[in-house]
């Protein structure tokens, strides 16, 4: 079923007053989010979702028919849950990008605030495109689903994530073409110095969390595509996962010396979506039951790096 373009211009405008006042509410001097304030925002984005898809299933959002209410809130918490799962690992890098070069935490949130709309921008567009491949090239679905195979077994290698040592090539490449100075500017992506508009350490810090969050999109759209090809449902859960970006990072750098084997159970769920949509024309488990597996192998994940300690240090 077609979604009407009054919802979608509905949610847009939504999204953009969510975003504006989350800016608004977390203005004023800039410091990194408490533990608490931090899981506070992670818990107000995920009730927020989950009575999204509640309206989706009461008929109050996308004007679906009847039948299709039950099946379209489904498909849309399953794709969340799975989004929102894998964008721990996407967060974890961006702790470690922040720890790598050294950046403070008062300087943190200035860059997150331009960081998480761009990322919503980039991931709104390649989940529509892939949604669309996906749609009109079936072969596209197995493909997806043996890229996400692989990027299970990728993501199971702990030294993956590890950031190479040096300087940032990318704040290179603007020293060459763009006004740039070495100052922060008290957290500010663009200052004026010298009489004129200059580039500070930060955009390279901003533009190297946008390559990785592209990166990490190459693993979401397969994802999302095989839970539904509803363009509105992977749009819209997509776009929910990435709004609670900033809070869920303040959150994971709170404890991610703690969440060693999270890693794991992030490429366990890869490996089931890929697998999935490698057999869907022999076994295509209901979305109950992949909601449950999301949920279990997360809990399990979260709740076993607490409760087990690694018998080593691990190096992400």
């Amino acid at each position: 079923m077609q979604v009407s373009l009054s919802w979608w211009a509905g949610f847009n405008l939504g999204v953009l007053a969510l975003v504006g006042m989350d800016l608004f509410l977390n203005r004023g001097p800039k410091r990194a989010l408490s533990f608490a304030q931090a899981l506070g925002w992670s818990v107000f984005w995920v009730v927020l979702a989950v009575g999204f898809g509640a309206a989706i299933a009461l008929g109050w959002v996308g004007g679906y028919a009847v039948p299709d209410r039950g099946p379209a809130s489904m498909q849309f918490f399953t794709a969340f849950s799975l989004e929102e799962s894998l964008s721990l690992d996407n967060v974890f890098v961006w702790v470690l990008i922040f720890r790598h070069f050294q950046v403070s935490a008062a300087h943190q949130r200035g860059v997150l605030s331009w960081g998480a709309p761009a990322a919503m921008v980039m991931r709104a567009v390649m989940i529509l495109g892939g949604v669309a491949l996906a749609k009109h090239f079936h072969w596209v679905f197995y493909l997806f689903g043996a890229y996400l195979v692989w990027a299970a077994f990728r993501m199971w290698q702990p030294q993956q994530h590890q950031p190479k040592a040096g300087p940032n090539p990318i704040w290179n490449v603007l020293q060459r073409w763009v006004p740039t100075t070495e100052e922060n500017a008290n957290g500010q992506i663009f200052t004026c110095h010298g009489g004129r508009w200059c580039a500070t350490p930060l955009l390279a810090v901003l533009l190297t969390l946008e390559l990785t969050d592209v990166t990490f999109a190459f693993d979401s759209v397969p994802a999302v595509v095989a839970v539904t090809r509803d363009s509105f449902l992977a749009f819209t859960s997509n776009i929910f996962a990435v709004l609670g970006l900033r809070a869920l990072f303040f959150l994971l750098n709170h404890v991610i010396e703690r969440c060693w084997l999270l890693h794991y159970a992030l490429a366990l769920l890869l490996g089931f979506i890929g697998l999935k949509m490698l057999l869907a024309r022999v076994y295509e488990p209901p979305l109950a039951v992949s909601l449950g597996f999301i949920i279990l192998v997360l809990a399990g994940g979260i709740a076993g790096s607490w409760l087990v300690k690694p018998k080593s240090p691990v190096v992400r």
